[in-house]
């Protein structure tokens, strides 16, 4: 079947996808984008994590047909071209990607949190990551990441 989709604001055509394929396949091995990952492939990890129709999924749990004219937006999406999104920067700069397996997933769902909550309470913080699992950093710097760029949002 040919899937035909919007990812990261262009829209695609993909062709011959049978009916059990994930999004989180046709994403990064039919077209290339590589920053979700794979990992559990049963919704447990969130570090496949994407947008669909703006509300955050796990894209291993989707199957391909069912983003049929709707819109995706994933980790490569958030940045505007070469200039990261304020998300991205503070991961980098507080040091919160360390294998980096995790780290596309906590992005989008960061990203996700600060939209709706601009100025989120630790609490809020655990809670909107609690689906996301990271085996090397400890959360802190996670957590750190995430409030810098809440700051760094609000300030905009």
């Amino acid at each position: 079947m040919r899937v035909n989709v919007t990812v990261n604001g262009r829209p695609e055509s993909v062709d011959d996808v049978w009916e059990g394929e994930s999004l989180l396949y046709v994403l990064r091995e039919r077209m290339g984008l590589p920053g979700s990952k794979n990992a559990c492939e049963q919704g447990e990890c969130g570090s496949c994590t994407v947008y669909l129709d703006g509300t955050p999924v796990c894209s291993c749990l989707v199957a391909a047909g069912q983003v049929e004219g709707r819109e995706v937006r994933t980790v490569e999406g958030l940045a505007g071209g070469e200039k990261l999104d304020p998300v991205q920067e503070a991961f980098v700069e507080c040091g919160a990607v360390q294998c980096g397996f995790c780290t596309p997933g906590l992005v989008v769902q960061a990203h996700a949190l600060i939209e709706s909550v601009p100025d989120p309470s630790d609490a809020e913080i655990r809670e909107a990551l609690a689906g996301n699992l990271c085996r090397c950093t400890g959360y802190e710097k996670i957590l750190d990441a995430v409030r810098l760029a809440a700051s760094r949002k609000a300030a905009l």
